[in-house]
């Protein structure tokens, strides 16, 4: 008896998935439950468990292959046999996976050929392809369309880069089929002094989010400076108590408080700005920048003005632990209405963070180090913090972003 392993859908707008990364060979034993396969979404990346205990016996959609949801991408079952009996098993199980493709391949249609993966988009972007030189690709995908092995194909015996004249004219229809501007391609360094790393899916995610931003909104950033002393001093009182629920109290529950708070205040940092008008978000959905080996990801605590310190202690210790772990859920990487972000963590004292597109603002949090201050006209030693928070300029001005860090500075120097 076999189990497919199937490409799941993971959040209700993501139809499809890339493979990033087996985490079982075949011959290799699985157990229930057992992570067997990276998957990437362009929201989040996460390993999927084994649908049952068995041996990997087929992979069938092979790393950086992108397939939509319900494919299915391996079999697990029994040990096979010397007399081979197993084999005969798999290959009567392989029906099902035929019957669950065929009628995808035979829709060759214009409409699903047209359809384009996101690889397929950016690689379009990358090399300049343009939509003739598409339509004249046979696709091997799913309802004929291009997949990324028939445009590395495609690359490998096209003639070499068009004249300027040509990628010039089509740049603009370029950017509007794929919604990424034309990138110049640097050719791979053969002296033997430099290499090329190929870009990962998160890598490529954030560098198209980013430029988007920058190219989109308006950024302004403001400094600001805070007092941690009573902060601080809660911290060292409350320790105890939350560990014995469970919870690492960290500075940055004490953050999300106070952006809260000071988004209470000026709900206009919470709101979005659009063509149509500005969109007035009730959900504070804090967003938590998390560092990962090979990128950043920020998971989502949802309705966070609903919760206590303890609370939001907990939501942030857990889905850190679980985007390190790629343990998360595309909806909980998304629907951020503010985001923080603490690069004091690795001893940056402040910058100027790009703000996510799709919300109006972003505070990055420094280090917290002892300075000197003059407090009551004496010099005194504090805890101190700076502060800088990036907003969009089209719905904010500089006022409203200073009376948001006012409310956010003061809560946190007059914390109880």
């Amino acid at each position: 008896m076999t189990t497919n392993v199937v490409m799941p859908q993971l959040g209700e707008s993501v139809i499809e998935g890339t493979v990033g990364k087996w985490l079982k060979q075949v011959g290799d034993d699985v157990k229930l439950y057992e992570p067997i396969i990276e998957v990437i979404t362009d929201k989040v990346t996460t390993e999927i468990p084994a649908p049952a205990s068995g041996t990997l016996l087929q992979i069938l959609v092979g790393e950086g292959t992108t397939v939509n949801a319900g494919t299915v991408v391996g079999v697990i079952g029994e040990s096979q046999t010397a007399d081979g009996s197993q084999q005969a098993t798999v290959a009567s199980n392989q029906s099902p996976v035929s019957s669950l493709q065929s009628p995808v391949s035979n829709l060759e249609s214009p409409s699903s050929r047209n359809r384009l993966t996101p690889v397929v988009a950016r690689m379009m972007a990358e090399h300049n392809i343009s939509s003739a030189e598409l339509a004249a690709i046979q696709g091997t995908g799913e309802g004929g369309r291009v997949s990324k092995k028939d445009l590395d194909a495609f690359l490998k015996r096209r003639a070499p880069i068009a004249a300027p004249e040509k990628i010039q004219t089509q740049a603009p229809r370029q950017a509007e089929t794929v919604a990424a501007p034309a990138r110049t391609i640097v050719p791979p360094v053969t002296d033997g002094e430099s290499e090329i790393v190929p870009l990962t899916t998160m890598r490529r995610a954030i560098a198209e989010h980013m430029t988007r931003s920058k190219q989109t909104i308006p950024h302004v950033t403001s400094i600001h400076e805070a007092d941690m002393t009573r902060v601080l001093a809660h911290m060292r009182a409350q320790q105890a108590e939350f560990s014995k629920q469970g919870v690492k109290l960290t500075y940055t529950a004490y953050f999300a408080q106070a952006a809260i708070a000071a988004i209470q205040a000026t709900p206009f940092v919470n709101a979005r700005y659009t063509e149509q008008g500005i969109v007035m978000q009730r959900a504070v959905n804090l967003g938590i920048a998390v560092a990962l080996e090979d990128g950043l990801i920020v998971p989502v605590i949802k309705n966070a003005e609903e919760k206590s310190l303890l609370a939001l202690a907990r939501g942030v210790n857990d889905l850190a632990a679980r985007a390190r772990a790629k343990k998360l859920a595309p909806e909980e990487v998304q629907g951020a209405t503010f985001t923080i972000t603490n690069y004091g963590i690795f001893g940056s004292l402040f910058g100027t963070p790009i703000i996510p597109f799709g919300t109006t603002a972003i505070l990055g949090v420094g280090a917290i180090q002892k300075r000197v201050i003059v407090v009551d006209d004496a010099i005194a030693i504090r805890p101190m913090v700076y502060l800088g928070l990036t907003f969009d300029h089209r719905l904010l001005d500089a006022s409203a972003g200073d009376q948001f860090m006012q409310r956010f500075t003061d809560f946190l120097e007059t914390y109880a």
